[in-house]
């Protein structure tokens, strides 16, 4: 098995902002966190980042490939502003999502044609040029960008061209230093109702 990533990113350059949005889905939506209902009380920890000019890094336990996207979608419809979802799976796929007010507007899915076939992958929304106006990628780099089927070359690419590292997960922080050092931890205390 090789490396295993989830997060999201809100194209967006108040942090605060995407705090008090963070609160509301932990409050409406605590489920898609994973956090179970049944609980009087509950506490999770969200793990905030302002990458670079325009976009604000989210990471969480429960983000893993597959429950990013819903939280991404949820996210997208109490911010107001794109959401893009990265989920990275054994190093042979990397999913890149984009959602905006609860629909999800663009999709590219990195992966070998071997691999689309075995996991039964289709992107559910191509529509490259909102992909490529939301994430401001000049056209000639871009066409060259959805081309790659590498997974790894993508998050790489990816991160080269939008100026911030795709390379994160929130059980990566007690163990890699600088990414300890970008993220500030926010407790969410959830009382349900």
């Amino acid at each position: 098995m090789g490396r295993s990533f989830a997060n999201l990113h809100i194209k967006s350059t108040n942090v605060e902002k995407v705090v008090k949005a963070l609160r509301e889905l932990g409050e409406g939506h605590a489920e898609i966190l994973g956090l179970k209902k049944e609980a009087p009380a509950i506490k999770t920890v969200m793990y905030v980042s302002k990458s670079n000019d325009n976009w604000i890094s989210v990471l969480q336990d429960y983000f893993v490939w597959g429950t990013v996207k819903k939280v991404g979608k949820v996210l997208s419809r109490l911010i107001e502003e794109p959401v893009m979802t990265a989920g990275y799976i054994n190093e042979e796929i990397f999913e890149l999502s984009i959602f905006e007010q609860g629909d999800i507007q663009a999709e590219r899915i990195f992966c070998e044609e071997w691999t689309r076939d075995e996991y039964g992958l289709k992107e559910e929304r191509l529509h490259d040029d909102y992909l490529q106006e939301v994430l401001d990628i000049r056209m000639e780099d871009f066409e060259e960008f959805i081309k790659i089927m590498s997974p790894y070359q993508a998050v790489d690419k990816l991160s080269e061209l939008i100026g911030m590292s795709i390379w994160s997960d929130s059980e990566w922080i007690p163990d890699d230093e600088d990414l300890g050092n970008r993220f500030e931890a926010y407790e969410l205390h959830l009382e349900n109702k």
